[in-house]
């Protein structure tokens, strides 16, 4: 019932690629797990960082603290994509090409547009400036296991499968 359900969803998210996996070969190899291990641990102390900045937001507000609005979305907001980017892990991590592609897209552009928001003057408070930049540096390592050659060839498109596999060894 709920594969049934999930398959939907990643049509949903993942368009006409959603039924494409890789091997289990490829999913299976030692160093597609040990980095899905580490990609865990590090969406993990992005939870945990997103939910450290929204209980600071209220204890800064419910002891009369002034919270920003852009403070509240920001924190609401990037909370909601991590957990988004937990979902795609996720699933990549059971194989599905789509899912991988959107981890990697997503790990790479999250920091940049994180960045750009940190450096606009005044916009956040320094505790926010500085739990952005801390955000953006996991997700630079997230991105940097998803970017390895290794990976690159585990989720490789169906018609590079001629290639020799010398990257996965």
């Amino acid at each position: 019932m709920w594969e049934s359900w999930l398959l939907r969803l990643d049509r949903l998210a993942g368009g006409r690629q959603a039924g494409v996996r890789i091997s289990d070969s490829a999913r299976r190899h030692p160093k597609t797990r040990r980095a899905f291990a580490w990609i865990w641990w590090l969406l993990g102390a992005e939870v945990v960082l997103g939910v450290g900045a929204v209980v600071a937001a209220v204890v800064i507000a419910s002891s009369g603290g002034s919270v920003p609005f852009a403070v509240w979305m920001r924190t609401v907001v990037v909370l909601g994509m991590t957990l988004t980017l937990g979902y795609f892990a996720w699933r990549a991590a059971l194989g599905w090409r789509w899912a991988y592609q959107r981890l990697r897209l997503f790990a790479q552009i999250f920091p940049v547009v994180t960045l750009v928001m940190a450096a606009i003057p005044g916009l956040y408070p320094v505790w926010m400036v500085t739990e952005q930049i801390v955000f953006s540096l996991i997700m630079i390592g997230i991105a940097d296991f998803l970017t390895s050659d290794h990976m690159r060839w585990a989720f490789r498109a169906a018609a590079e499968d001629s290639d020799s596999g010398a990257a996965s060894e």
